[in-house]
């Protein structure tokens, strides 16, 4: 700790005299596209009156201020308005590319997903600068920690490997997540496994959250949240980039970025390739994970053609078997996947424990302005995974695989140790559109829909076994598939009925049939085909308060259907059905010179909610159960202060009631010889929902100072109960991480733009806590049995990384 106060003090130190120069720029202001000089064109320091203007050939020499910001803003008549971060000391070049106004920009790809200001919607906005001040290999449900309401987790513990997040307390299983409006969650499960998109983060542009339902999306409905990613947009400039980072658990994260800036043609090309590769916090949590990233996009004045390429290759030991209480205080980071006695009854580790899946996505998307009112939108996809994960088992019944008892001489042996590998081979393609009318300056209208269908085959193969083998080489000891077929349309307006008040309206019409056939991993035949069919509308109003902000009113109703795992584990007392949401949100967002402010209430009232019993399958994957009445009700508050010309304060903090009025457990009885007899029925009243804590909350200080910065990251969750109890011991404690960040960039070099430095020490006062867990009991003769596992996250540890840009 010493020596990190050292190196503390010293980079405040060398932060503050290199801030101690008198600071000027020059520069030349050129079209980004054809590369011509722009005379006349505003160059202004940020937060001031103090500007200049280009000269004939565009050339420009301007002094900053010490009172206003590192940044100045470039404008010119018929361009997109620049604005560039000055973090040199020194009299420096700049050249600045000014991107020409009617040049179809990409955000015309998520213009009917995404909202702004004017809609009754509670969303908050992550930005590319953001994201760029934590990334450092780390997945982005890690990234997105610091928003309203969100709580990250890690199998592996230190944020590199299975991720997951949850936003108001609602698992990921119900959190819509699209890329540049492509759907990305699993058709049947309806989780993102971020894993299989490492390093996806450094090909994000901006991301927003919309909290509740939402506006209408392509894909799964939304019972917490939205959460969409739009890729990376137009650079005037051609650049390249090199990113490397190290630190704790052998963490290394390498890539490349590259991309050719507007041509005079109209194409831009952008890539990048990364590799990310850890130890994990938990034993043997290791993850090996490639990807890479291409986008081609053409545009015009009238038109905008995008293909993007991205695909994900993760190699990962199995860590989501958590780690059982006894062992908490024993060994934090004993990892029981794989473990197995030998033959010499030692305990031993099966080395080829892992996760192995490869996804590739295809996006092809065209836009085309065809009046100054009306434009359209385009896009196909194709998604292909294929993988599998393999594990030892010990002593598994050989009838569990389909296989009769086999006889050795004298011995007929019914149980094994055996190694298997459960595969899934999918393909996910679809078509989307959405049609834009602008009515004048008082109403717009969007139409659009979506068609998409989803094919993946399950199966599984027994490799290795201790007896002679019943299988043949290639065999499958199950074999099932799963179609689905999801199409929506929808319509969305928003009316100006005053000055001052906007009125907004939104309607979808939804249709599932997800089919599954075959012989389930249980051996249980699988024939059924399930068919649904929602109309989900929304609607609300904002009022313009003048330069103090916006208040609004929100109602929104949202049916989804349940997931693969809730048909499969379904049995002849207990279906599942469909779930419905409705949603109240009502808040302010505005604020006054230094300080911003939003105040949100929300009330979410759930018919039929599939909630997470604590329970846990195979995978890891939460075993779900309806119950006929649940909500959630709470307030989150957000506000943003700049203390100072170099200090700025932002935060925020929801405070939530999570309630079922009644819930009836369900929990295995086996007799005094284990055989199973049938389940027990607990009933409870008034108990918190899962994994919903009454109160989430994060904070930032920054302090910039020329070109260094030291931030200070907190975030605070209460008490989680592991299941629907309210029972304490099975429960999450309330936990409280800080993490440091310094940061200091150098430009004007001759051969590199800049070079920019970064040092992440996470959870700096080494707070011993655990992010997620999972509980299961029953009842053995007369006896009760309760087994609670954990997810322990990593103590001190440090993320260093240096960006080098040409």
């Amino acid at each position: 700790m010493k020596s990190f106060i050292t190196i503390f003090f010293t980079f405040v130190l060398v932060a503050g005299s290199s801030a101690s120069f008198a600071q000027s720029i020059t520069g030349t202001v050129r079209d980004a596209q054809t590369r011509e000089p722009l005379p006349g064109a505003a160059i202004i320091q940020s937060q001031t009156d103090h500007g200049t203007t280009s000269g004939s050939q565009g050339e420009f020499e301007l002094e900053l201020r010490e009172d206003g910001a590192g940044t100045i803003e470039i404008r010119y008549v018929g361009y997109e308005a620049a604005q560039v971060q000055v973090n040199w000391s020194g009299k420096r070049e700049k050249n600045i590319s000014l991107v020409p106004a009617t040049i179809i920009s990409d955000e015309v790809l998520v213009e009917a997903f995404r909202v702004d200001e004017r809609a009754p919607v509670t969303y908050s906005n992550v930005s590319r600068e953001e994201i760029r001040e934590r990334n450092l290999g780390q997945d982005v449900p890690v990234l997105l920690e610091m928003s309203p309401s969100v709580i990250s987790s890690s199998d592996a513990g230190a944020g590199i490997g299975y991720t997951g997040l949850r936003i108001r307390g609602v698992d990921p299983q119900r959190i819509n997540v699209t890329v540049n409006g492509i759907p990305l969650n699993d058709s049947e499960s309806h989780g993102v496994f971020w894993v299989n998109m490492p390093d996806f983060a450094s090909s994000v542009e901006q991301i927003q959250i919309q909290r509740g339902v939402g506006t209408s999306a392509h894909g799964p409905a939304a019972f917490g949240a939205t959460v969409n990613l739009q890729t990376t947009t137009l650079q005037s400039d051609p650049y390249g980039e090199i990113n490397s980072s190290a630190g704790s658990f052998n963490t290394f994260k390498n890539n490349i970025r590259t991309g050719t800036g507007l041509m005079s043609n109209g194409w831009a090309f952008d890539g990048r390739l990364s590799s990310i590769r850890s130890d994990g916090y938990i034993d043997r949590a290791s993850s090996d994970l490639r990807s890479f990233f291409l986008s081609g996009t053409r545009h015009t004045d009238q038109s905008l053609l995008k293909l993007n390429v991205f695909s994900g290759q993760e190699e990962t030991y199995q860590a989501w078997y958590g780690v059982h209480e006894d062992q908490l205080d024993e060994n934090r980071r004993f990892n029981p996947a794989g473990m197995y006695t030998g033959p010499d009854g030692e305990t031993r580790f099966y080395d080829d424990q892992t996760d192995n899946y490869t996804q590739t996505h295809y996006q092809l998307h065209y836009s085309r302005k065809i009046s100054d009112r009306l434009s359209g939108n385009l896009s196909l996809h194709y998604t292909r995974g294929a993988g599998y994960y393999e594990e030892f088992r010990e002593g598994d019944a050989l009838t569990s695989y389909g296989f009769q008892p086999v006889s050795i001489g004298q011995e007929t042996v019914e149980n094994t140790d055996l190694v298997r590998q459960r595969w899934l081979d999918n393909h996910f393609a679809g078509a989307t559109f959405s049609v834009d009318y602008k009515g004048g300056e008082n109403w717009q209208l969007t139409f659009g829909g979506g068609l998409n269908h989803y094919d993946g085959d399950h199966f599984g193969k027994i490799v290795w076994t201790r007896v002679a083998s019943p299988a043949e080489l290639g065999d499958r000891y199950y074999d099932n598939k799963g179609e689905k077929t999801d199409g929506n349309l929808y319509a969305k307006a928003m009316i100006d009925l005053t000055e001052r008040l906007s009125a907004f309206g939104d309607i979808q019409v939804r249709g599932i049939r997800y089919t599954l056939d075959g012989i389930n991993n249980d051996q249980r035949i699988l024939d059924e085909t399930h068919d649904f069919l929602f109309v989900n509308p929304k609607g609300g109003i904002t009022y313009d308060l003048g330069e103090i902000g916006r208040v609004y009113g929100y109602f929104g109703i949202s049916s989804k259907e349940p997931v693969r795992r809730d048909f499969t584990d379904a049995t002849e007392n207990y279906q599942p059905r469909f779930e419905t949401l409705y949603n109240t949100e009502a808040g302010y967002r505005g604020g006054w010179d230094r300080l911003q402010f939003g105040l949100n209430a929300f009330f979410m009232w759930y018919d039929n909610q599939l909630i997470n019993t604590g329970d846990i399958n195979d995978v890891g994957d939460p075993v779900r159960t309806n119950v006929p009445e649940s909500y959630r009700a709470g307030v989150e508050l957000e506000a943003a202060f700049r203390i100072s010309r170099s200090l700025q304060w932002n935060g925020n903090v929801t405070l939530s009631r999570n309630r079922i009025p009644e819930f009836v457990e369900r929990i295995d009885r086996f007799d005094e010889n284990w055989v199973f007899v049938g389940q027990d029925e607990i009933r409870h009243e008034n108990t918190d929902i899962a994994f919903s804590p009454a109160v989430v909350s994060a904070s930032q200080l920054s302090w910039q100072q020329g070109s260094a910065g030291i931030d200070w990251y907190s975030r605070y969750v209460g008490r989680q109960y592991l299941d629907n109890t309210s029972y304490s011991g099975r429960s999450i404690d309330p936990w409280w991480v800080n993490d440091i960040r310094l940061s200091w960039e150098w430009g004007g070099l001759q051969t590199v733009r800049s070079v920019r430095f970064q040092l992440m020490v996470n959870n700096i006062l080494d707070h011993t806590y655990e992010s997620n867990g999972y509980t299961f009991g029953y009842f053995a003769g007369e006896d009760e049995f309760r087994e609670n596992y954990y997810f322990p996250q990593a103590g001190r540890h440090i993320l260093g990384g240096v960006t080098v840009t040409f």
